[in-house]
């Protein structure tokens, strides 16, 4: 029975960690886990609480910060970027006009939506634009008055 237990909170910890951007919980999960197997096996409720107690802090000490150390960006980490994170500097050309709400700009070859990071600002078909920051499918975009590299 008290396995069940241990299950029933290793699970509810894993969804309770699906709602939290902390990385944190699972570990509180992984110690659960811990001791339910340890209930199986037969060990008082002493046991299975210490059992509980070291799983959970040894993974948040061992673990913990690799796994941090894999979900920085790689502008954070030092690393190349890539994907979006590699948008953010990109030189585009406007092939639409970009104002607050609608445009259109060509980045190596493909069509993004634009939008002026500054709302007061509009940007012309053939001017040359960076990338500030991506929203979703959306770029927002200023005046390129950085020299070519």
């Amino acid at each position: 029975m008290d396995a069940v237990l241990w299950i029933i909170l290793a699970i509810a910890l894993v969804v309770a960690e699906a709602f939290t951007a902390t990385i944190l919980v699972v570990f509180f999960a992984a110690g659960a886990a811990g001791a339910a197997i340890a209930a199986g096996l037969g060990a008082s409720v002493l046991v299975q609480v210490i059992v509980f107690a070291l799983v959970s802090g040894v993974s948040v000490a061992a673990v913990r910060p690799i796994v941090m150390r894999h979900a920085r960006s790689a502008l954070e980490s030092g690393d190349t970027p890539f994907g979006i994170e590699a948008m953010e500097g990109a030189r585009g050309t406007v092939v639409d006009e970009v104002g607050p709400h609608q445009g259109m700009i060509k980045i190596d070859g493909e069509l993004w939506q634009a939008r002026a990071f500054d709302g007061n600002e509009t940007f012309s078909p053939g001017d040359h634009v960076r990338v500030v920051k991506v929203r979703g499918a959306t770029v927002l975009v200023w005046h390129d008055d950085l020299p070519d590299v």
